[in-house]
């Protein structure tokens, strides 16, 4: 399975032309339209909030709003989970009559009481929240039967003539085997993956479950020599970004790819680290410090190989050097032999432990607004 052509001549010709004008671009809007969950992952850091946070969800104008600022031709709508928003629906369609190609995010859960609220379309796409195989991915998301409620709503949704892909998180520890098998069962079900290493949210309950650089590049290594360089898998990664993964790149990350609207604003500086909020996407933009961030540049990004900090980079290097990008797409990733010098961090900043108290300014806000903050909402469950 593969993006239609459409699709993809209208992201190519978008990311040519931006990349030719130069300045910085957004490829994909990161949407959490609500923070709260039907889970508790031990590595998620977005959920242990109180309830006058969790209550909160970004309205139908909200969501289209920040589609226009940013003119971004994608948007992936995360949380929580999105399905818990009463007008997620209504998003969806929004988003599509503008063109763009959406991706919704979900641990799947809810798909089968929700499916019959969307409909098949060429612009739209299921991404079901996967860990790995059975083992690795109960363990992962802290409740046991979630893997097989995934692959009964993966068959649902491809029976009803969705396109599906599952997002695939890695965290240390996990078996190199056990990961390729589990991309051998997704391609025997007609399923692309999007894989990415975990990042450590500091607000996240487990810490000690993170990969390392050096221990991510040897993983993916490990990995893709399972499968013919990964060529044995359907990845809607970029072939660069895996070969990053395996240490064959050095990329410095591109943090304005994929910016984040959340319930608590545009968040400064990326999707992966909080260290304030706009209320615009051209106050983010234009406000944020961007060269003090980064690996190398900052403590909290020292661990990060993240897609949605990569990605972007990978996108503009194939605008760059086409070639590398075809022999690497038809060759697949390199396994074996020297990697490519990482990113030296010696002269990192060290990190601010700023988030927490964001959070209870929110918190106050709010409730100095609301006094019914903290009592709980229903869901659209």
């Amino acid at each position: 399975m593969s993006l239609p052509f459409s699709q993809l001549a209208r992201i190519g010709a978008y990311t040519v032309r931006k990349q030719l004008a130069g300045g910085k671009y957004p490829l994909v809007l990161m949407l959490e339209p609500l923070l709260r969950c039907n889970l508790a992952c031990k590595g998620c850091g977005k959920i242990d909030y109180p309830d006058a946070i969790l209550n909160q969800r970004l309205s139908y104008d909200q969501c289209m709003a920040a589609i226009d600022e940013c003119g971004a031709p994608a948007v992936s709508i995360a949380g929580g989970e999105p399905l818990l928003h009463k007008d997620m629906p209504r998003i969806v369609k929004g988003y599509l009559a503008k063109k763009k190609f959406v991706i919704l995010c979900t641990n799947a859960l809810l798909l089968k009481k929700k499916i019959d609220d969307y409909q098949p379309h060429a612009g739209f796409t299921w991404s079901i929240h996967l860990d790995g195989d059975r083992k690795m991915h109960d363990k992962s998301v802290c409740q046991d039967g979630v893997y097989d409620t995934c692959i009964e709503a993966i068959e649902l949704a491809k029976a009803r003539g969705f396109r599906v892909q599952v997002n695939c998180t890695v965290f240390d520890g996990e078996d190199p085997d056990h990961l390729a098998a589990f991309f051998t069962t997704m391609k025997a079900m007609g399923v692309e993956i999007t894989i990415s290493p975990g990042y450590a949210y500091e607000r996240a309950s487990d810490q000690e479950h993170f990969l390392t650089r050096q221990k991510t590049r040897q993983f993916f290594r490990d990995v893709f020599a399972k499968g013919n360089g990964g060529k044995d898998w359907v990845f809607t990664n970029s072939p660069l970004f895996l070969d990053f993964l395996a240490g064959n790149q050095t990329y410095e990350c591109t943090p304005w790819s994929m910016p984040l609207r959340t319930v608590f604003g545009w968040q400064k500086p990326c999707y992966l680290v909080g260290e304030g909020y706009v209320s615009s996407f051209k106050d983010l933009m234009e406000g944020t410090d961007w060269d003090d961030y980064g690996v190398g540049k900052y403590e909290k990004c020292a661990n990060c190989m993240v897609h949605c900090g990569f990605e972007g980079t990978a996108a503009a290097d194939s605008v760059k050097n086409p070639l590398k990008f075809m022999r690497i797409s038809r060759a697949g990733v390199k396994t074996d032999g020297p990697m490519a010098p990482d990113i030296d961090l010696s002269n990192q900043r060290p990190a601010q432990h700023v988030f927490t108290q964001q959070v209870e300014r929110e918190v106050t806000r709010i409730r100095a607004a609301n006094p019914n903050a903290d009592k709980r909402v229903a869901d659209a469950a």
